[in-house]
């Protein structure tokens, strides 16, 4: 499906190295998304060098930055990015895939077991509503790619992180003019601007990691509803 040699080559570029055993789980994730594409809309990229560039070089560049590690959770995740790929990378990842989609969902539990993945816990929820559940404040690490603005990825996602953790942004040239609206967000939520780190990806496009800390816990009043939080950033 994928030229893996290619793949390889493309992240070699930022000394991201990956095992013949990790390039064949990436090839065969590649195979079993676009079988399953047929009838769940999981992606509109379906070439093997789309799903190269935007899908797995995109996650790799996140699952290979130092914070990445212990239990993450990666909200919204879809069809797995960037999840699943971290998870390939750093087996001893704890991860929770958190998406609210029923299908979905039902499309990771089959691609984790094709791919003989163990540790995954599936997490049918939205995640202001996880929050308030056994997930609060449990993990090392939150990753969010392509699901909302960042004033209101920060209401989303640092309420899942542990103090001493981090919630990582995927975002696009855009970073810092929405990392301007988010200040209030991080303070009001118990977090503080990192740094963003600015990469390019094979295809040209441009992603921007930005890191949040969590510097204390986020107070009971929040996650809000989804509905708050959509209308009425912080």
């Amino acid at each position: 499906m994928i030229d893996k040699e290619r793949l390889a080559q493309k992240c070699s570029t930022w000394n991201i190295v990956l095992s013949g055993a990790q390039l064949d789980l990436l090839d065969r994730y590649a195979e079993i998304l676009v079988d399953y594409n047929q009838k769940v809309n999981l992606t509109a990229i379906t070439s093997p060098e789309g799903i190269e560039d935007r899908h797995f070089a995109d996650s790799l560049l996140f699952a290979a930055q130092p914070e990445v590690t212990g239990k993450l959770v990666d909200v919204g995740t879809g069809a797995g990015f960037p999840g699943v790929v971290a998870k390939i990378f750093k087996p001893d990842l704890q991860l929770t895939l958190m998406e609210p989609t029923g299908k979905r969902v039902d499309f990771l539990k089959y691609l984790c077991g094709e791919l003989g993945l163990t540790g995954v816990e599936f997490a049918k929820e939205r995640a202001e509503e996880a929050a308030r559940k056994i997930w609060r404040e449990q993990f090392d690490v939150a990753s969010a790619r392509a699901v909302a603005a960042l004033p209101v990825l920060c209401e989303y996602c640092l309420p899942l992180v542990r103090v001493g953790g981090v919630f990582i942004a995927m975002k696009g040239p855009d970073a810092d003019a929405e990392l301007g609206g988010s200040a209030t967000a991080l303070k009001k939520l118990g977090g503080a601007y990192g740094d963003t780190r600015a990469f390019t990806l094979p295809d040209g496009s441009e992603r921007r990691l930005v890191v949040c800390k969590k510097i204390s816990q986020t107070p009971t009043a929040y996650p809000r509803n989804g509905g708050k939080i959509a209308k009425k950033p912080l």
